[in-house]
């Protein structure tokens, strides 16, 4: 009889064993799978970060061409004598 006892409890610790394998490699699972969101998470961020940071760029980059531009339109307007000082300068006379 100590055989058939040996055998079982044998086989009920490799039973055990083999629930606990089984355990540790459905943890080892989900910690793989959290980590792997976490950094899918952390790489979004990333990309919505920079894209905000390039819109502000481009944003800026822009105002500064468009205020470039009316200066020069400007300034020509002013060389050819048609700015629009002239309409305050009427206003002006008129009062």
């Amino acid at each position: 009889m100590a055989d058939s006892t040996q055998m079982f409890r044998a086989g009920e610790t490799h039973g055990h064993a083999q629930a606990k394998t089984e355990e540790c490699i459905q943890s080892a699972k989900d910690t793989a799978s959290t980590a792997c969101d976490k950094t899918e998470n952390a790489a979004q961020s990333t990309r919505d970060s920079a894209q905000q940071q390039d819109s502000g760029f481009l944003q800026q980059t822009g105002e500064k061409i468009a205020d470039m531009a009316q200066g020069a339109v400007d300034s020509v307007k002013n060389t050819l004598g048609i700015a629009d000082n002239s309409n305050n300068n009427n206003s002006n006379n008129r009062s």
